[in-house]
């Protein structure tokens, strides 16, 4: 079988994780982290060029802690897309503010910005674009509705870590950008998740929020949890971060191989990067029309293929009951066509051969 995803661990990681273990600092309680932590921010402030990056736990920690850093709570709306996977929603609502569902568009399915501004209200305090499957948002129009409105910027990058729209990386055009670093990742902690700003103040309050509120010993001086990342997840990212430009450069190769060998196949609608967008290929996303049955083909033949999501947000149990009028058509068509294909840097090109052939099969028996 070819996973869908698949961390690429060796011996650096595991050497960095039993050096932790023999010095038994597993974990730190100060405001800035242990020595790891601070290593493993200091190496995505270079990456992503900003002035601050703070590890926390999970991408959920990273999008929770920023709402409470920006003061969203009771009484609050806050604009996201549905399609994402349901943590973006979830912390929303941990913070106590109310989750706006917006709608996508088709053909990259990240946030309809036209539907965004019809969405708006007098509640609105805050706006979530996803950067979903590492696809980058149009962060221009949608800045520029944010500004008109007063609205907070929150990116979750979840998703995107090494994508960049007009150069620029994502997760650094809003006052704050989630990034996970969950074992499916293009790196990993294990669990794991970072926050980046160019704040100062922020940046203090979000350390104090992985941390209990706390500065120095018992002194809690706003809310907080504790969202602090392990020193033992910490060295396996440091290390990850090593590697990051080969494992974008292998992704990158070979979705741009899966492409060519789909793009004449006129029933599978192949992801296409815009004029301004790079992607990192987290995941390689097509349409297509029966998905379910071409899904179930190919992983008879061996290939994990894999739905992302479906159902959409609004759509499961839970937020059926708080929003059941919500409507949002591209949202509920992609849910039921997508399909996701493994690029990820263990797939060598025998298997991109592969996974195009049992896919381009599936499709000729419809």
């Amino acid at each position: 079988m070819i996973p869908i995803n698949k961390p690429l661990i060796d011996d650096q990681e595991v050497r960095e994780v039993l050096s932790v273990l023999e010095e038994g600092a597993l974990t730190n309680a100060s405001l800035k982290g242990g020595r790891r932590i601070q290593d493993l921010e200091a190496l995505l402030r270079d990456f992503l060029q900003v002035r601050h990056v703070v590890a926390v736990n999970s991408g959920t920690a990273a999008l929770h802690a920023s709402l409470l850093a920006a003061g969203i709570g009771e009484g609050d709306e806050v604009l996201l897309p549905s399609f994402t996977f349901v943590a973006t929603a979830n912390a929303v609502v941990a913070a106590g503010a109310r989750p706006v569902f917006v709608d996508i568009k088709r053909d990259d399915y990240t946030m309809d910005i036209a539907d965004l501004r019809r969405r708006i209200t007098a509640k609105s305090r805050a706006v979530i674009p996803v950067h979903l499957y590492g696809h980058p948002c149009g962060m221009d129009g949608l800045l520029e509705v944010a500004g008109k409105h007063s609205l907070s910027v929150i990116e979750d990058a979840c998703q995107s870590l090494g994508s960049t729209y007009k150069g620029k990386q994502t997760g650094t055009f809003g006052i704050m950008g989630c990034y996970s670093m969950y074992a499916s990742k293009v790196i990993t902690a294990g669990e794991g998740g970072a926050i980046a700003t160019n704040d100062d103040s922020l940046a203090d309050k979000l350390r104090m929020i992985r941390n209990h509120g706390m500065v120095e010993g018992y002194d809690t001086q706003i809310f907080g949890l504790n969202m602090r990342l392990p020193e033992i997840c910490a060295a396996i990212a440091k290390v990850q971060m090593g590697k990051l430009a080969g494992l974008l450069e292998v992704r990158r190769g070979n979705a741009n191989m899966m492409s060519d060998l789909l793009r004449d196949c006129g029933k599978v609608r192949i992801p296409q990067e815009g004029r301004d967008s790079r992607f990192n290929w987290y995941l390689y996303t097509v349409a297509i029309e029966d998905r379910d049955r071409v899904k179930s083909e190919m992983q008879a033949n061996g290939i994990g293929t894999a739905v992302y999501y479906d159902p959409p947000v609004h759509q499961t149990p839970y937020y059926r009951t708080m929003a059941p009028e919500t409507k949002l058509p591209e949202t509920e068509w992609s849910a039921k066509h997508v399909l996701s294909l493994p690029v990820h840097s263990g797939v060598d090109e025998e298997g991109i051969h592969r996974i195009a052939s049992a896919l381009r099969a599936a499709v000729k028996s419809l």
